[in-house]
C-alpha cells in the first residue's frame, strides 16, 4: 500500500499506531489483494475511526 500523505517510515516507529492506521486505510480506501486478519480487527476494534455503517457490517462478520 502506498500513501502520499503520511510518512510511513516515521509511523512504523510506533507499531500500535501503524497497525490502527493501516487497518483504517484498508477499510476506508479498499483492500485490493490484501486481507484483513480477524484477530487484528478485534484487537484494535475500539480504536478504529471508521464509518458507522462499515462498523456495523464488520461487527456482524467478526462475531
Amino acid at each position: 500500500m502506498k500513501n502520499w500523505s503520511v510518512d510511513i517510515k516515521e509511523l512504523k516507529k510506533n507499531p500500535h499506531a501503524f497497525a490502527v492506521w493501516r487497518i483504517e486505510q484498508l477499510i476506508n480506501f479498499g483492500i485490493g489483494s490484501e486481507k484483513l486478519r480477524k484477530r487484528d480487527l478485534k484487537k484494535y476494534w475500539n480504536e478504529l475511526e471508521i464509518d458507522p455503517q462499515k462498523r456495523a457490517f464488520l461487527s456482524l462478520l467478526i462475531q
